[in-house]
């Protein structure tokens, strides 16, 4: 009998410990949920009007998106006053330098990991696998529209990702016009560089490419 009893006592330990480990990690999950927070409305002696709520940044738009945004924040989404392309399917913003730099800025963020620095379509997530999108210098993409690029980014292509969610349609624009001038730069006649620049490519008195 002694022997059947210590048998018996033996296999409750472990589950003595299971008991005890579950009940650490309820402890611990409250405490995520009881942590220290202000809430709405709640008093605060870190400012000076005594309140923890801040008034938001001048210009800043409330958004939510997806199915929980009206629940959770009481709105569904934005409407977003898009710009149209022109009559010819172009680009609505005229091309300047701040145009084509806030496009390279935004293409390296969201663009470059695939289509890669030059368009190539050898970005670094490509390299590690990921399926290679068409170079730039494709004849299917230098014969699309700006239209057709703009759309191609808000609502994704293939394997590639929706960005309207990401890249508000002036940046989308801005982007299509750097796409073009990475197209432009590798496919530009060499009667339309600089001196300087023939020479820093080696071109010489080269003819177009």
């Amino acid at each position: 009998m002694r022997r059947r009893g210590l048998s018996t006592s033996v296999c409750y330990v472990p589950l003595l410990c299971v008991v005890l480990l579950l009940g650490g990690c309820e402890r611990a999950m409250h405490d995520m949920y009881s942590q220290p927070k202000y809430k709405p409305g709640s008093p605060s002696p870190l400012f000076a009007d005594g309140n923890a709520a801040r008034r938001p940044p001048e210009g800043s738009i409330p958004a939510a998106q997806g199915e929980l945004a009206g629940p959770s924040g009481g709105r569904l989404g934005r409407t977003e006053a898009a710009p149209a392309a022109s009559s010819s399917g172009g680009n609505p913003y005229p091309v300047t330098l701040a145009l084509l730099q806030r496009g390279r800025n935004r293409y390296d963020i969201y663009c470059a990991p695939c289509h890669g620095l030059t368009g190539a379509g050898n970005g670094m997530v490509v390299q590690r696998g990921f399926p290679q999108p068409l170079p730039y210098l494709e004849a299917r993409l230098l014969q699309a529209s700006d239209a057709e690029l703009e759309r191609s980014i808000r609502d994704g292509y293939g394997a590639m990702y929706p960005f309207a969610g990401r890249v508000d349609a002036q940046d989308r624009w801005a982007i299509v016009a750097y796409v073009r001038a990475l197209q432009l730069s590798q496919r530009v006649p060499a009667e339309r560089l600089a001196p300087q620049d023939l020479h820093a490519l080696g071109a010489g008195g080269a003819t177009s490419p």
